[in-house]
């Protein structure tokens, strides 16, 4: 039997991201988002190389199933997206996944807007994401995902199960390999049965 946990592609705004949640930990909306985190391009910071799973999103912000950092740059008690030179970049640290699209979606009310925060899951649970990296950031080489992977923030702020510096985020940063925080676990891969790369959240 065919595991089935995804939603097929119009069942699902395609211009945003998109999380399921399968088992909740924390809603977490301490914290103010930054305001690059209402304005940012998808993706932010690296534009070659391009995860297939932002094709056709064309919303500005960050996106729900993309990761929260940590952004001092921006103040304190600030969240965000990724960002890049900066003094604080070694103290912009993944915190959890964004649940919704800063701006909302068309014909919807918008929370983030009105309040000026971006509630993000935190505190375990099991979650399925409609956004992560396809491709190798550096080389562009196909990525495959396994049950059991690691996952990581990548440098435009999606899941990756490469923690090298040319990928990973913190890594990218740090300068040092295997840096990254650990932000989940693969349970299911993504395949032609399941849209979804779903993991147990471990942050």
């Amino acid at each position: 039997m065919a595991l089935s946990l995804g939603q097929g592609s119009g069942d699902f705004a395609e211009t945003s991201g998109r999380i399921q949640a399968f088992h909740i930990g924390i809603r977490n909306s301490v914290g103010l988002l930054a305001p690059d985190g209402f304005t940012q391009a998808n993706p932010p910071v690296v534009t070659t190389n391009v995860s297939g799973q932002l094709t056709g999103i064309t919303q500005v912000g960050v996106l729900g199933a993309t990761v929260a950092f940590t952004r001092p740059d921006a103040g304190n008690g600030f969240i965000g997206g990724p960002t890049t030179g900066t003094a604080d970049d070694t103290l912009i640290i993944p915190v959890g996944l964004f649940i919704n699209d800063a701006n909302g979606n068309a014909f919807e009310n918008t929370p983030g807007v009105a309040s000026g925060r971006a509630p993000y899951f935190s505190g375990q649970g099991c979650f399925g994401v409609s956004l992560w990296e396809t491709l190798n950031i550096e080389t562009g080489a196909t990525l495959t995902y396994s049950a059991g992977d690691k996952l990581v923030a990548s440098r435009n702020g999606l899941l990756t199960n490469l923690d090298d510096d040319g990928n990973g985020y913190e890594s990218f940063e740090n300068s040092a390999d295997g840096s990254g925080t650990l932000i989940g676990v693969v349970k299911v891969a993504p395949d032609a049965d399941n849209d979804l790369l779903v993991f147990d959240l471990r942050i």
